[in-house]
């Protein structure tokens, strides 16, 4: 975006130009990433692959190809690997080089369907392993959706669990990691790729991953050693349990035929979800993260060593205590080895931001707790420079994608590289527009909430408030971008919008977050009740009689829950979004632990917690006579259409103004450009309407 925005609109938001995270070339120089943008003047998305210079921030093209995607240095020149969607099915690896201006890829192979997540690893001088992933049949090989044979009934008969995941029926393709070699002719830029190989194939037992519906590639890593990834057990329901365990495939020239049986990497009595697994830079150890319970998706991880891989049976955990709680209390997110292997650099929630930390590479080694290296904004992804700097992809609550490097010996040594809005100014933002306060919470401990006023802010004015409740419920509103909940957006209509972090939020320590379970509408309304409260008598530039609500997800649960409570009387409109309206139909879900684990049993063995915090009982009912829009999207697995449906219906029948909005093509979250403006027009007419908004003039 070259022009700055005058106002920060759902035009500009969406249409913004939208960074991945970017990788630095092994020399340093340089940097891949990826750009799209969405035009609503021609309807069409564009990309681009781009090439960042890391000590000018200048950047320049090397691919538009709408098709072409995850650009991946191959080794210690300027070839980059891209992958490309192409006719019937089918996808391309290319190879150009950074560095030749108007260089044209070339094709090294066509794999025989849908490919992703491409990785790759040097083997020897002239040969490179590479892995992607992929849907696999029944019988191991890719699986081609354009060229399989389609069914003649449309019929689905299921004999267990899942039927529907999310947003699809599932069906007998599973997600498979794919191996092979890339080898380049010695003094020569001609390269010769082998036939994929499914190294989850051909063993007695069959394995998923990466682990659907968000699996990626932080679900496996490749090295000269061979392959580790992360897989549902297939003997337990997925939907009742969580745990994924961690496997190991030896592989030594990637050229095997078969890969040889998976290992299982056994951590005692952590049985929960298993993510972020990552060899050392020199391949012989393990770095991963797990949780212990099997039925608690938002356990707290434990940081896990498997010192060396030749000895799999010694995993050994960073921060244990005897009473199994852990002694650092925040939950790890990525982790990234030190170029020497001797320390490691981990993401993690805190306090309303996402920090980086740092710790040494061994259990055995770390007395002390992490270090934060960064204290602002959230990082979503960390690379480590060959001079050991730290290169970050971040963002803030103004801008959408900042690249900088950071000192790991002098944190408060930070360059930005590039900054995609500019620390803001290109949407028309600043920073001195967010603040943040604590309050009292419903019990003894506090809470946080983020403040972001208008750009327009006037000192002396008063300015209608948005409250936003977040979803989850282990979740947290963080010092980060959203193109789907952005509270820019609604202080740009002229909101003074609050962000409270209540009971049931990640980032505040375990005992703030479990002390949701069987407590849904009990502690986390206390504190949103006294956030309100807080609001009142200390903001003096927030109208609160003119103050409207919105949430999605749990953050819909609370929104239909203040509805039938005092709380609901002091909003002028609501808004839920793909909420529960009904505790009871928690079984129309997909992954059934969450309400297991949320309310204390099944619907049968406690269905005093469900019934307790159930919105649609008619004790509650009674009392809905405020203003709402709801929205509910078809393809929305994890809470059907209904849940969307039942409350509309309920509104109408009292009499209560109030409109529903779906997308039969979206499901629990709103994701195409054209439906996402639609989405936002509705939301803000509507409270505009009703909180008055739209009669004032900035």
């Amino acid at each position: 975006m070259t022009v700055g925005a005058r106002r920060f609109t759902p035009e500009v938001l969406l249409s913004a130009p939208r960074r991945s995270t970017a990788t630095p070339s092994p020399d340093g120089t340089a940097a891949l990433f990826s750009v799209s943008t969405y035009s609503f003047q021609t309807h069409k998305k564009s990309s681009e692959i781009r090439v960042l210079d890391i000590n000018t921030g200048q950047t320049k093209i090397l691919s538009n190809d709408l098709e072409a995607s995850e650009p991946t240095w191959l080794g210690e020149d300027d070839v980059v690997l891209l992958l490309k969607g192409g006719d019937k099915g089918t996808t391309s690896l290319l190879a150009v080089r950074a560095n030749v201006p108007n260089d044209n890829p070339k094709l090294l192979m066509t794999f025989n369907g849908s490919v992703s997540n491409l990785k790759v690893t040097k083997l020897d001088n002239d040969t490179v392993a590479l892995a992607v992933t992929g849907l696999a049949t029944s019988d191991g090989r890719l699986y081609n959706s354009e060229t399989a044979e389609k069914p003649k009934s449309s019929g689905r008969v299921y004999s267990k669990l899942f039927v529907r995941q999310w947003d699809a029926y599932v069906s007998e393709n599973k997600s498979s990691i794919f191996y092979t070699t890339l080898s380049r002719f010695p003094g020569a830029s001609q390269f010769t790729v082998a036939p994929l190989k499914n190294a989850l194939a051909g063993h007695s037992v069959h394995l998923e991953s990466p682990v659907p519906p968000f699996g990626g590639p932080g679900d496996f890593d490749i090295s000269k050693n061979g392959i580790i990834f992360i897989a549902k057990d297939p003997k337990l329901d997925p939907a009742n349990h969580t745990k994924t365990d961690l496997y190991y495939i030896p592989l030594r020239t990637f050229a095997e035929s078969q890969a040889p049986p998976p290992q299982i990497i056994k951590t005692g009595n952590l049985r929960g979800y298993c993510s972020s697994p990552v060899f050392s830079p020199d391949s012989k150890s393990i770095a991963f993260a797990r949780m212990q319970s099997d039925q608690y998706e938002s356990d707290k991880p434990r940081l896990l060593l498997v010192p060396d891989i030749e000895d799999l049976s010694n995993v050994q955990e960073f921060y244990e205590t005897k009473d199994g709680v852990g002694k650092w209390d925040l939950r790890p997110e990525t982790i990234v080895w030190s170029k020497n292997g001797e320390e490691l650099y981990v993401t993690a929630e805190e306090n309303g931001r996402g920090r980086l930390f740092k710790l040494p590479a061994s259990p055995r080694h770390a007395h002390e707790l992490p270090t934060a290296l960064t204290s602002d904004g959230t990082v979503a992804d960390v690379k480590v420079l060959p001079n050991n700097d730290l290169f970050l992809s971040s963002t803030s609550l103004v801008d959408n994608s900042i690249y900088s490097i950071c000192d790991p010996k002098d944190p408060k040594k930070k360059t930005i590289v590039s900054s995609n809005a500019k620390g803001g100014k290109t949407f028309g933002l600043s920073q001195d527009q967010v603040e943040e306060f604590w309050y009292q919470g419903g019990e003894d401990y506090n809470v946080h909430a983020w403040v972001i006023k208008p750009s327009f802010f006037k000192k002396g004015e008063k300015y209608p408030l948005a409250y936003l409740i977040h979803g989850g419920p282990q979740g947290a509103w963080n010092e980060s971008w959203s193109t789907r909940w952005n509270p820019a957006i609604f202080a740009e209509q002229g909101y003074v919008v609050v962000t409270p972090n209540p009971t049931g939020s990640t980032g505040y320590g375990m005992a703030l977050q479990n002390g949701i379970k069987n407590n849904w509408g009990g502690r986390p309304y206390d504190d949103l009740v006294k956030g309100f409260d807080y609001i009142e008598k200390n903001l003096d530039y927030v109208d609160t009689s003119n103050a409207v609500a919105l949430g999605a997800s749990y953050g819909g649960y609370m929104v239909n829950w203040i509805q039938g409570h005092a709380l609901g009387r002091k909003f002028k409109a609501l808004v839920t979004h793909d909420g529960v309206f009904s505790t009871l139909n928690q079984y129309a879900s997909d992954e059934l632990f969450f309400p297991h684990h949320d309310f204390g049993g099944t619907l049968w063995e406690n269905p005093e917690s469900y019934e307790k915090w159930n919105p649609a009982a008619a004790t509650y009912l009674k009392s809905w006579a405020t203003p709402h829009l709801i929205i509910h999207n078809e393809l929305d697995y994890r809470l059907p259409i209904s849940e969307g449906l039942a409350p509309f219906n309920v509104l109408q029948t009292k009499g209560i103004p109030s409109k529903f909005l779906t997308f039969p093509d979206e499901n629990h979250w709103v994701l195409k450009p054209e439906n996402s403006l639609v989405w936002h027009r509705e939301v803000l007419d509507w409270i505009n309407k009703y909180s008055g908004v739209d009669q004032k003039q900035h």
